[in-house]
């Protein structure tokens, strides 16, 4: 029986019937618990780059995104949403900020939106924090931890051909562990050193041609994709530091 890809938005929204979406709930449980060397940040420390982004009124559903430092958070675009619509505010390490917006990107184009807060007005650790971004592209197998502020999360990338060939050419780089791994605006870091790898954006699922949409025994969930660095790089406009 022949399939038909589905794109969704990585996030759990509200009306998503209406809106011929399907539901992605957040990810529960605890961090996972690593050991590594006394050098090295364990998994569970990678939460501290990981913010909440809310709207005003705040959604229903959990909106994250990554602190980069020097007052910058880089989320994906649908988060937000229009920013002079849903004047978005940040929590970072437990201080709900308002934002600024330095560049909105699109569900259509680019997914991502960068945001900025008072770096001054955050505690004094946050001051001094910066994630930077990694210097190569992720590769298939590359191991990764997807964070949010409540979980860190192993998984590992893709290979593109994982992905639907009608999708292929746009969303290549997926990650796998869709039910667990955090959702819209998550940080994707390489496992192996602090860098940011990706934002994750949508929810890849299949169905079987004619079956009826939003049917939890047709779809299955089969990866998701997310911003990755090299598109994130040539988002950030060469005028910001961070």
């Amino acid at each position: 029986m022949s399939r038909k890809p589905i794109l969704t938005e990585a996030q759990h929204v509200t009306g998503a019937l209406a809106l011929g979406l399907i539901l992605c709930l957040a990810p529960k449980g605890d961090a996972v618990a690593q050991h590594p060397s006394q050098s090295e940040p364990s998994d569970d420390d990678l939460r501290v780059y990981a913010v909440h982004v809310n709207r005003t009124p705040s959604q229903s559903w959990p909106g994250y995104g990554m602190y980069l430092g020097n007052g910058l958070v880089l989320t994906a675009s649908h988060v937000p949403g229009n920013f002079a619509d849903t004047k978005p505010r940040a929590i970072i390490a437990g201080q709900d900020q308002p934002t600024a917006l330095v560049k909105q990107g699109s569900l259509e184009g680019v997914d991502l939106t960068l945001l900025s807060v008072d770096a001054n007005a955050l505690p004094v650790a946050m001051r001094l924090r910066r994630l930077p971004l990694c210097e190569r592209s992720p590769f298939a197998g590359d191991p990764v931890v997807v964070v949010t502020p409540e979980s860190a999360v192993r998984s590992h990338v893709l290979p593109p051909s994982a992905v639907p060939a009608e999708l292929r050419g746009r969303f290549a780089t997926v990650i796998v562990d869709v039910a667990n791994t955090g959702n819209s605006g998550s940080g994707v870091l390489d496992a192996r050193r602090p860098c940011l790898l990706g934002i994750v954006s949508r929810k890849i699922s299949i169905s079987p041609v004619g079956a009826r949409l939003g049917s939890p025994a047709a779809t299955r969930d089969i990866a998701k994709y997310f911003v990755p660095v090299e598109e994130i790089r040539a988002f950030i406009p060469p005028d910001v530091p961070f």
